[in-house]
């Protein structure tokens, strides 16, 4: 029985035990986030993807050493790019760096995931600390804010039981049917409900205010801030009235509270504000230093670690990267056709690249773009370390098969380095006890020398909580256009609406199974199964039909994993945080 982690990129970074004996897999049933139970990606899915497993040049296989020889000369050139996915997760991953660090090539900087929210959260705490899992089991009150649980989080649910349940998300998921106070309230409206919670509770005096007065002593100017929002617009606009408002604030007051945040909250060029203002929500009830108190967002897994792969070279955008500009891009371990913004832009960009250069995992949009392809090893097949951005646990990922093809982070970069003519890497085991090194030794497990039972106890980074202060959007309001018309009622164009991109249950970014469906409220006539066209001024594409009464009226949904999603989706970046702003688009429906 050997012990490791499951190496896929979710928080919940669950402990596995792989049987040498039968070859099969558990979960670590001792591990604080696996529950004893595999999730379906997990258990399923990962042995239904097709790998990759012959290297490629120009459509023909060759050995291992002739695509590496080819990669050597690829590199060769003056202006080369490293793009990287995160779709086999481990802290190896990044040992690239090195090689492009040596050969002068350029990496990437921001985030098509979290970079907004961090920003915001970084902007009133000082730093990003990731709030442990145990502290739930302490709360009163869980806000599950923007975060569909069960799908992205499901080993946190045991620590919801006997708790009251808020859900504030415009779609009514699994966990949203479950709770004592559901709220559905529009896209992007998410900055406007906290900043009006703050108000109200200043308003009715139930603010903390002996613990603002040592943690946040500016809450006077952020009241005078909330009060620049009129009162009868923003609850319009986020589609509550006052009673509802109360409602919450019953569940919040005079409680210990814990907010679950999700993505979705800030997939949109105003995601810092968001969490700057549920953090400041948070601080004007003091509810953050405390124990079953704190906003849990996704944190940064690297924090109190020196990583020796850091990039130190030339960067530029990954969310908005113009591969155009390389006459070599290395893509490894993802899937920028499907998963970045745009999908049409991204590929007359790579259409514009000398040579594209795959190394992963699975076939897929971007591989099939590839002039080489390097197959990967799987986190299975080599040595690594674990780390998660959802708590503190340090696990090291051992070998526990022997795999025929693919190559490891490690190898392929040692490999390259000898080729180009620089001196080889230190031993791979040098490298990983350097990580392992600077981990904290806590009973059975090793856990961040970030970790903190309680963060914040102490006050923030630079002595006291800095609350916002600051706001501006130009986007467009959340109102519904005038019906339009045609000449052929085909071809008629039935409303704008909010896109909304949450994560599908049975994939994890573009791996696994990826669904066509686009899902609508059944009031909008159309029917189950019917294929419509969904177009926005970035693209459009065909999806098929399924109505769900957990919709908004003005809302459609289309999980990120969806083929042809990012076809509707802006290459546009997030104010702070240099993220991608998936959601900020309206999209338009039309009857094929």
């Amino acid at each position: 029985m050997i012990k490791t982690a499951c190496g896929l990129d979710c928080p919940d970074a669950c402990g596995i035990v792989y049987n040498t004996k039968d070859s099969k897999i558990k979960a670590n049933s001792s591990h604080p986030t696996s529950n004893g139970a595999l999730c379906s990606l997990l258990n399923k899915h990962i042995w239904e993807e097709k790998r990759i497993i012959k290297p490629i040049v120009n459509n023909k296989e060759v050995s291992m050493q002739e695509a590496l020889n080819s990669v050597a000369e690829a590199l060769n050139v003056e202006n080369k790019l490293l793009w990287r996915g995160s779709g086999n997760f481990g802290v190896m991953q990044e040992i690239t760096n090195l090689l492009f660090d040596k050969i002068g090539g350029t990496t990437t900087k921001g985030s098509l995931c979290d970079g907004a929210g961090n920003a915001g959260i970084i902007a009133g705490r000082g730093v990003n600390k990731t709030l442990p899992p145990q502290q739930i089991k302490k709360a009163d009150t869980v806000v599950v804010w923007g975060k569909n649980i069960t799908v992205t989080a499901s080993h946190l649910m045991p620590y919801l039981e006997g708790k009251d349940i808020v859900v504030i998300d415009p779609i009514k998921t699994p966990i949203a049917k479950k709770a004592n106070l559901y709220i559905q309230n529009a896209p992007k409206s998410d900055f406007y409900l906290a900043l009006m919670l703050a108000r109200f509770a200043i308003m009715g005096d139930h603010e903390n205010r002996e613990y603002m007065d040592e943690f946040a002593p500016e809450y006077e100017d952020f009241y005078d801030f909330t009060r620049g929002f009129r009162i009868k617009a923003i609850l319009e606009y986020i589609g509550i009235d006052l009673g509802v408002m109360g409602e919450l604030l019953d569940y919040l007051v005079d409680k210990k509270v814990v907010y679950l945040v999700g993505n979705g909250v800030q997939k949109y060029s105003i995601g810092n504000f968001v969490l700057h203002a549920i953090d400041s929500l948070a601080v004007t009830l003091g509810h953050f230093g405390k124990e079953g108190c704190g906003v849990a967002f996704l944190g940064d897994s690297k924090l109190g670690f020196e990583n020796p792969f850091e990039a130190k070279g030339k960067k530029v955008q990954k969310a908005t990267t113009n591969f155009g500009d390389f006459d070599t891009v290395l893509i490894q371990g993802g899937n920028p056709v499907a998963s970045m913004p745009n999908s049409s832009r991204v590929i007359s960009e790579l259409k514009k690249t000398k040579t594209i250069i795959y190394f992963g995992l699975y076939e897929n949009e971007t591989s099939k773009m590839a002039d080489i392809i390097i197959p990967a090893k799987n986190f299975f097949e080599k040595d690594d370390i674990r780390l998660s951005y959802a708590h503190h646990i340090v696990t090291p990922m051992k070998k526990v098969i022997e795999s025929d093809y693919g190559i490891s982070e490690y190898d392929f970069t040692n490999e390259l380095l000898v080729k180009m003519g620089f001196e080889p890497l230190k031993k791979e085991s040098e490298y990983l006890e350097f990580w392992i090194n600077q981990a904290q030794k806590k009973e059975n497990y090793l856990l961040s020398p970030a970790y903190e039972e309680i963060p914040y106890k102490e006050g923030f980074k630079y002595g006291e909580f800095e609350f916002i202060d600051d706001f501006y959007d130009e986007f467009e309001t959340n109102k519904r256009l005038t019906r339009v018309r045609k000449k052929s009622k085909k071809d008629e164009i039935i409303t704008e609406y909010w896109l909304v991109t949450p994560k599908s249950p049975n994939s994890l970014n573009t791996q696994f199974k990826r669904d066509n469906r686009v899902t609508l409220h059944p009031s909008l006539g159309f029917k189950d199964n019917e294929t419509i066209k969904v177009a926005s001024k970035w693209g459009e594409h065909e999806f098929i039909v399924k109505n769900s009464d957990s919709m908004r009226k003005d809302t459609v949904m289309i999980t990120n994993n969806t083929i042809g999603v990012n076809f509707l989706t802006p290459n546009i970046l997030s104010d702070e945080g240099e993220n991608a702003c998936y959601q900020e688009v309206k999209v338009k429906l039309y009857k094929t």
